[in-house]
């Protein structure tokens, strides 16, 4: 396990490093303006000059990423440009992520909460009309572009509902729809997987067993198949829940959400390269960890399986 672990961990530190080194590359290659904001236009080529080199831009590359490596090692992503000027970063990114945080949980709590038990029932009426119907609402949630139910949700169901139409932060009731609307597709999708590790586990032996000693069709169900069900769907959580939790980008933006979500467009938006640069680095070491959560986490819910062969990793 511990052998496991660490060769998992080192895995991820090199594929975050690599990852790190192409968002350097990349950026150098961002016009020069998103390190000047509004005052670009206003500056002579020497004066352009003359900051870049202060700002150590003009320096050897193979020097450049050695003070990158370090910066990044001392959690130190630099000041906004354009967004806030001349703010650290590390700060921006303290007051936007707890709102990601709130909104990211509760859109996956109400996906599980919501998508287990409606994958479950759907096995268990195959073919017939619950099923019938949680199958459309899957065809229609993968096939239907996210941003068209969105705006429907937000144009038309706050006006049914009377429901608030942006978020408020003194109203509580303005954010179940952003959350609402954040979870639609997680719901889809754990109602879709449940559904199918469920029907796969109903003709297993064990189950036939089961039932000739005589467990209720419920035990059966929830001590039974839908324990070992979820399994496989272990993997892929703390990389949802991580994900999510860095904001969707769409909704915080339709309901003004001040999320990292937002905070990205507006970075984007205004050229902000240093703080475009933090941000895709934290998306993509919140994907690194899900994934190693998830592999994990995998083991604690079924110790049957093993992370290394005897004599040979796996």
């Amino acid at each position: 396990m511990i052998k496991y672990i660490l060769k998992r961990l080192l895995q991820s530190l090199l594929t975050l490093f690599i990852i790190a080194t192409v968002v350097f590359f990349l950026m150098r290659l961002m016009p020069e303006e998103g390190y000047f904001g509004e005052k670009y236009d206003k500056m002579d080529p020497e004066q352009i000059e003359a900051e870049l080199t202060a700002m150590g831009l003009r320096d050897p590359i193979p020097v450049q990423l050695w003070r990158f490596y370090g910066s990044l090692l001392r959690l130190d992503f630099g000041k906004s440009i354009t967004v806030r000027p001349k703010v650290a970063i590390a700060k921006i990114i303290s007051q936007k992520a707890p709102y990601s945080i709130r909104f990211g949980l509760c859109s996956v709590a109400i996906s599980l909460l919501v998508g287990i038990p409606m994958g479950t029932v759907m096995a268990l009426f195959k073919k017939k009309i619950p099923d019938k119907l949680g199958n459309m609402y899957i065809i229609f949630i993968h096939a239907v572009p996210a941003a068209v139910y969105y705006l429907f949700i937000q144009l038309y169901v706050t006006d049914i509902l009377h429901l608030p139409i942006l978020y408020n932060e003194r109203d509580p009731v303005s954010q179940w729809l952003p959350m609402i609307s954040m979870s639609l597709g997680g719901t889809a999708s754990y109602a879709m997987w449940t559904r199918r590790y469920v029907v796969d586990q109903m003709n297993r032996d064990y189950v036939k067993f089961a039932r000739a000693k005589g467990v209720s069709e419920g035990g059966i169900t929830f001590g039974h198949m839908l324990r070992n069900a979820l399994v496989p769907m272990a993997q892929n959580l703390p990389a949802t829940i991580l994900l999510t939790i860095s904001g969707s980008i769409y909704i915080e933006s339709l309901y003004s959400i001040p999320g990292m979500g937002n905070l990205l467009l507006s970075a984007i938006s205004r050229q902000d390269n240093p703080l475009v640069q933090a941000l895709v680095l934290i998306y993509s070491s919140l994907g690194i960890f899900g994934l190693l959560l998830g592999d994990l986490l995998m083991v604690l819910c079924d110790p049957r399986i093993k992370l290394v062969r005897e004599k040979e990793d796996r």
